[in-house]
């Protein structure tokens, strides 16, 4: 008798996890109720620690590092989660051209322990896309992935604050001052925000010219406190 049910709990339990898992999103071992396996969580890029406080980038003893001690950007701070290296970026590609949106939950759970709970910000504003580029994607990740955060932490998500005036071209190659060139006006709120600390947030930073032209919008509708907030972290500009 101890046997069959022995045999059937057993049964039972391979049904539940067939039932329930789901392969993960990167070697397509089954997973039990998460994107990813255990060995596949393991491998994510961590940013390494000490850190800039104000832009995220890996410093001995956590100093701010020169490029922002030499252009202090609008932002105060950057909290991020992971460094923009594989398998992070497979992760946040997949959301951003493949339209897995079931991934946006998953990379704002990464980031919440970034997060200070004492200190939270009054809202979050994702970064704007054009609508052309909006139009094509048919979908903001920034937004995605903001929309769990404000579930979450319970802020308020800006959808209609700010927007982005111009489409411009991609920054790849181009160096820091052709970078902020390229954005120059290309944010505009039209919303006060006047007094508010408001989190800046998108999926990844490389330079951090774009989120610096967001924050500039930011400050000019009157935010008094603004940082930043992204999934991944390149270590190279």
């Amino acid at each position: 008798m101890r046997s069959i049910l022995n045999d059937c709990t057993n049964l039972v339990q391979d049904r539940c996890t067939r039932l329930f898992s789901q392969p993960c999103l990167l070697c397509g071992v089954r997973a039990l109720g998460r994107p990813l396996c255990p060995g596949c969580l393991r491998d994510l890029p961590r940013l390494a620690a000490p850190r800039c406080p104000t832009c995220a980038r890996p410093t001995p003893g956590g100093e701010t590092c020169g490029a922002c001690l030499k252009r202090p950007p609008a932002f105060e701070r950057c909290r991020a989660a992971l460094a923009y290296a594989p398998p992070a970026d497979i992760l946040v590609q997949r959301l951003k051209y493949g339209g897995e949106l079931a991934l946006a939950g998953f990379l704002a759970k990464l980031l919440l322990p970034e997060i200070d709970y004492e200190d939270l910000p009054d809202a979050v504003l994702p970064m704007p896309l054009h609508p052309r580029r909006l139009a094509e994607r048919g979908f903001n990740q920034a937004v995605e992935i903001g929309r769990r955060l404000s579930q979450r932490l319970g802020i308020p998500l800006l959808l209609a604050d700010c927007r982005r005036t111009r489409d411009t071209p991609a920054q790849v190659g181009l160096d820091h001052a052709a970078r902020q060139r390229n954005l120059r006006g290309a944010f505009a709120c039209g919303q006060t925000l006047r007094g508010r600390h408001i989190a800046l947030l998108d999926d990844v930073m490389t330079s951090g010219a774009s989120l610096n032209a967001l924050a500039q919008a930011a400050r000019q509708a009157g935010a008094a406190r603004v940082e930043a907030w992204v999934v991944a972290r390149t270590l190279r500009d």
